[in-house]
């Protein structure tokens, strides 16, 4: 079974076959799907589920934690499986590829100043946007 089945079996949602389909596709996708990507990805596996259920089911699994929603100012909302370890993401702005990225002083950084404006950081999300550098040229 896959982390995304696993994790709303253990919150106590009840699967459905769809709904079940739509997590096997989120648990496998190496990108940051739009609910149409994963309604055409669901279709293939079950030709029966409609776009209605694929939204329903991003939005139960969203409001459950299981999903994340990002928005990368191409105004699809992408979705991800939740996880333990923190990244962030870079945006290429000429293909729309999403890197996924982890930098310790980057991390450092933002703690320092959350802690120099009187803060402890519990929280954040950084998104990068940029275009290859053999681009630039």
């Amino acid at each position: 079974m896959l982390r995304i089945e696993t994790l709303c079996l253990e919150k106590g949602l009840r699967m459905t076959d769809q709904r079940r389909v739509v997590a096997r596709i989120l648990s496998q996708a190496v990108d940051h799907p739009d609910v149409e990507e994963l309604y055409r990805r669901s279709a293939e596996v079950d030709p029966n589920i409609s776009i209605a259920t694929v939204y329903r089911t991003v939005r139960l699994f969203e409001e459950a934690g299981i999903i994340a929603r990002h928005e990368f100012r191409d105004g699809r909302s992408r979705y991800e499986q939740t996880t333990e370890d923190h990244h962030d993401h870079l945006i290429d702005m000429k293909t729309g590829q999403v890197v996924e990225f982890m930098a310790d002083e980057i991390e450092r950084l933002q703690a320092a100043i959350a802690r120099r404006l009187g803060y402890k950081l519990v929280d954040h999300r950084l998104e990068l946007y940029g275009v290859p550098l053999e681009s630039e040229a």
